[in-house]
């Protein structure tokens, strides 16, 4: 059984910055690649960011592209989502996931349980 637990959400002005953090359980870590989620209040959830397994490959939704930066630790079984100049649209809870297939339509089989982001204005 694979365990995702995210941490680092908070609350940040507009134009902060915050960096969440994903760790993993489990020994194959490395095999998989990674997402990171968000779901704002009233809305469906939406794809933000995705590595590959070796952290050769990212991809990102148009809207975070220059300002979040996703990375892995695969030493450590984290996934980071670094998120800077944060906007009040950026408010959600950010969850993160564990991708297999072929790049970049991953499928996503375990979730985190999410943290909660909120920028204010």
């Amino acid at each position: 059984q694979v365990q995702l637990v995210e941490s680092g959400g908070g609350l940040v002005q507009a134009g902060g910055s915050l960096r969440l953090s994903c760790a993993a359980s489990g020994r194959t870590f490395s095999n998989y690649a990674m997402g990171w989620f968000r779901q704002a209040p009233g809305k469906e959830r939406e794809f933000v960011a995705a590595i590959s397994w070796s952290g050769f490959m990212t991809y990102y939704t148009d809207s975070v592209k220059d300002r979040f930066t996703i990375s892995r630790d695969n030493a450590k079984n984290t996934v980071y989502l670094q998120m800077n100049s944060l906007k009040p649209e950026d408010t959600a809870v950010y969850y993160c996931a564990r991708g297999y297939g072929r790049p970049p339509s991953y499928e996503y089989d375990y979730w985190g349980q999410g943290t909660q982001v909120t920028v204010s204005s």
